[in-house]
């Protein structure tokens, strides 16, 4: 089938506009699956490949044949960032032929809403956050908002493979899906699917239909790559020593940089000069410091501030302020930025990427780096490592760089096995079935518990809870009265179940901290966590400010702004690192290749750490003897599967083995002193581990893991089921004690 031939008529004039030659492989490819199958479709292409065009040139030109009485095509992305980006795509392409464009997120126009309620029709476009509330405030409206609905598209899904969120999402469109009649495509789009298989059946889940996912000859990927390392303090890993003649030299140091400056930031600083970048950072305090470190660069050295800054705790109009600046093609400001900017957002003619310390993910890293590589340039990503100088008689373990090992094992994961993290199917998510148990009954109102139960529990992600789990939780929540039982027998939302239930943060399911909104004037800055006293500093908008007033009743701060640096807060980050990352990690210590992105200071210092860990390893087991009674054991597991062996060895080998002084640094490894000797360690801990235990035995007594956002609403002991069976790896931890015999 020649697809441009099927395309709708506007559809062809919109590409004789924009110039193509051809199409691309994805978009023969998709529409190939669109038109020719009622199947849902996973499309998986590298960033810049063409995969909105690709789907919705075939989608539209389906809706212009046959008009549906509704709205014809839900699009589900996890940014509002990308919402804003994709509008403008589709706006262009849909304004000619009248269709019509709708966002729909918290910053969105409220008389665009109310005109697609009024008339609905077109594309909408919207966050799983807001169709949860659309789910609960329209109630009604849903049947002839989607009642003839005919695709859903889903952006990034690889965001939502891991995590609540993601199954929030799909069991918001089966919600929807019930409620409106309608029975639509599901259109999967990502760049980065390791294993489209399970991604694919994790699309289908809960619909009908199967997933066609199209093979096609993409366009080769180009990568630019190198990675450095950093002392926080001079001197370098590389002073003294004969730099490889084959790698280029790294900057020499500034002549003016600030007091007690990071020799890494000043790498950074030196190689944005001139150019369009993104600075990412694993989280939004990084991003702050980075930041202001960069604009005192700037102070010192006289120079016009270039750097702005973009994360989740902004205002709209800071966030919005970088995004067009980014877009301007002549612009040479650089942005710094956590995974807001990570997805799908096309910023123009980005000179390069640059990453500090490495990301938790393979996905992270191609994402970031795909920002980049667009109108036809490479993909570039320059990796900045950084390491706090180890005293003299530092132990083993402090003595690896840690970051600079990690982002080594993430490259040549992909690069030779194109490995990305899969998806996490088998959960048992409690905290997911309250929330979506008090949507259901907020949005539907009163119902018996069967219907409820037919309403909630038969949604697929929640496939593993057996009907006891959810009786349990229902006697539960009417116990501490977020739901009611009614005179004749049905439940409702009751007191206390409201005031959440009321509160706009109750449609996210991810963690969130209190946060305070930081005005300066009559500008809003964005948000904190835990404002200081009158008088003392915070950093936000990579600025500093002194505080003049905090209202704690109503959470807002009122600051100026002052010169300085100081650390931000914005809450605890935590990092989901898969086991397939921590045994590449081992791998890299143990070969001996080298790896052409490695600039001089890196080579030097993975040297240094390989003669270290080989001098204390004589062996494969992972049990490393630090002198006397002290031992240090890298497993090498991914986060839970770590978690998982932690546990193990307190709770079931700690009084045979007599461990004491344990501690952590996950996923890395532990250290403890053991009155057994190496073998009997073996020994114990292969018996536990192969012994036939409930998951259950390796929580704590007393505890309660809350480990999800609304944990805190659950029964103890669904709480505790649901991270020993869901969150703990403990299968592959199995598998690893046994690979030690």
């Amino acid at each position: 089938m020649n697809v441009f031939d099927r395309y709708a008529p506007f559809i062809q004039d919109y590409i004789y506009r924009s110039g193509w030659q051809t199409l691309r492989g994805v978009q023969n490819a998709a529409g190939d699956a669109i038109f020719n199958t009622d199947q849902n479709v996973l499309l998986t292409a590298s960033t810049a490949s063409g995969k909105t065009e690709a789907a919705f040139f075939p989608i539209l030109t389906l809706l212009d044949e046959d008009p549906p009485k509704s709205v014809g095509v839900l699009y589900i992305a996890p940014l509002k960032a990308l919402i804003n980006d994709q509008f403008e795509r589709l706006d262009e392409l849909c304004e000619e032929e009248g269709i019509l464009v709708t966002k729909w997120h918290g910053d969105a126009a409220q008389t665009k809403k109310r005109r697609l309620l009024r008339k609905p029709s077109g594309i909408l476009q919207i966050t799983p956050e807001s169709l949860e509330s659309l789910l609960i405030n329209k109630h009604m409206e849903i049947p002839s908002l989607f009642g003839d609905l005919r695709f859903i598209v889903i952006d990034e899904i690889h965001s939502l493979l891991r995590g609540d969120r993601g199954l929030q999402t799909f069991c918001l469109i089966e919600r929807m899906c019930r409620l409106a009649g309608c029975d639509p495509r599901r259109i999967g789009l990502s760049a980065t699917i390791g294993n489209p298989e399970a991604a694919g059946e994790f699309l289908r889940a809960g619909s009908k239909r199967g997933t066609v996912i199209p093979r096609f000859e993409g366009a080769r990927e180009v990568w630019r790559l190198s990675m450095e390392h950093f002392y926080n303090t001079d001197p370098q890993a590389d002073e003294g020593k004969d730099t490889p003649a084959q790698l280029p030299q790294a900057e020499a140091p500034l002549d003016k940089a600030p007091e007690g400056a990071d020799p890494g930031i000043g790498y950074i600083f030196e190689h944005t000069r001139g150019k369009k970048c993104l600075i990412f950072t694993n989280s939004r305090e990084e991003c702050e410091g980075v930041c202001q470190s960069l604009r005192q660069y700037c102070e010192v050295r006289h120079e016009p501030d270039r750097f702005l800054i973009h994360h989740g705790n902004l205002s709209a109009s800071y966030r919005e302020s970088a995004e067009e600046d980014m877009k301007d093609e002549d612009s040479l400001m650089s942005v710094c930025a956590t995974a807001t900017l990570e997805l799908g957002i096309d910023i123009g003619r980005l000179e390069r990427a640059f990453q500090i310390d490495a990301p938790f993910t393979v996905s992270g890293f191609l994402q970031r780096m795909g920002r980049t590589g667009r109108r036809g340039d490479p993909s570039q990503m320059w990796f900045v490592m950084r390491e706090e100088h180890q005293e003299a008689r530092a132990m083993l373990p402090d003595c690896i760089p840690w970051y600079l090992i990690q982002g080594i094992a993430l490259v040549q994961l992909y690069i030779e096995e194109r490995f990305v993290e899969p998806p996490r199917m088998e959960r048992y998510p409690y905290s997911l079935l309250y929330h979506q148990t008090m949507s259901t009954l907020a949005s539907c109102g009163e119902m018996t518990p069967a219907e409820l139960a037919s309403r909630v529990l038969t949604l697929n992600c929640f496939r593993l809870i057996s009907q006891e789990d959810y009786r349990c939780l229902l006697r539960h929540l009417i116990g501490i009265d977020h739901i009611n039982r009614t005179e004749n027998g049905g439940l409702i939302v009751g007191l206390a179940g409201e005031r959440i239930v009321n509160s706009y943060k109750f449609y996210a399911v991810f963690q969130e901290n209190i946060e305070y909104t930081v005005h300066a004037g009559s500008e809003q800055i964005g948000t904190i966590v835990k404002p200081p006293p009158i008088g003392d500093k915070i950093a936000i908008a990579g600025r500093v400010w002194v505080v003049e007033d905090v209202d704690h009743k109503t959470r807002d701060v009122y600051c100026s702004l002052v010169k300085g640096k100081i650390p931000a807060y914005f809450g605890d980050v935590a990092g989901d690192i898969h086991t397939r990352i921590l045994e590449r990690m081992y791998q890299v210590l143990q070969e001996d290749r080298t790896y052409l992105y490695l600039m001089p200071h890196a080579v030097c210092r993975l040297q240094d750490a390989r003669d270290t860990f080989r001098k204390a390893v004589t062996s494969e087991r992972p049990l490393i003897h630090l002198g006397g009674k002290m031992w240090a054991l890298f497993p090498w597991l991914g986060s839970y599967a770590f978690l998982a062996l932690e546990r193990l060895l307190k709770i079931r080998c700690q009084q045979e083995l007599g461990l004491k002084g344990f501690n952590s640094s996950r996923p890395y490894y532990m250290q403890f002193t053991m009155q057994a000797d190496e073998a009997r360690f073996y020994e114990v801990v292969r018996e536990q581990a192969e012994s036939e235990f409930d998951p259950l035995e390796l929580v704590y007594p007393g505890e309660v893991p809350v480990f999800e956002k609304y944990d805190i609403y659950v029964p103890e002991e669904l709480v505790r089921k649901g991270f020993a069976r869901g969150v703990l790896d403990i299968e592959d931890m199995k598998r690893r004690v046994q690979s030690w015999s």
